[in-house]
């Protein structure tokens, strides 16, 4: 399946034939002290930087409606944010991953995010939409 928009992330973590759990880790971009003026030049136009996790959170398919649910309880964190990754942990036996089975993928998200290690997650802009990065 294409996924298109975030709507499209959660029906096909809906039709897996096992119960998924979402990951998702939530990143700002900022400019590294060392960068260049022609990088801040840059940054301050919207571009480059540094992706910086600054929160993360696992929902199971059912728990999530819609992008508009997730973007809402991320503000209750106070924790600016630009763009999301997400990923899916896949169950067994009819029952989805449990949230303490999820935390160590996550903070493998985490730590990947960190590096720059992004090919295997999908990031989503603000508005729910699937972004590439350079």
């Amino acid at each position: 399946m294409n996924i298109a928009s975030f709507d499209d992330l959660l029906q096909a973590a809906r039709q897996q034939a096992q119960p998924q759990r979402l990951l998702f880790v939530f990143a700002s971009a900022d400019l590294p002290d060392d960068s260049t003026a022609a990088q801040r030049d840059s940054f301050l136009a919207g571009e480059g930087g540094a992706l910086v996790p600054t929160m993360c959170v696992d929902k199971t398919a059912e728990e999530l409606l819609t992008f508009s649910d997730l973007v809402q309880e991320s503000t209750q964190f106070g924790q600016e944010w630009s763009i999301v990754f997400a990923a899916a942990l896949s169950g067994s036996g009819g029952l989805a991953p449990t949230s303490e089975a999820a935390e160590k993928p996550l903070q493998q998200m985490v730590e990947a995010i960190k590096a720059g290690t992004l090919g295997t997650y999908i990031p989503f802009d603000r508005q729910g939409q699937p972004v590439m990065l350079a």
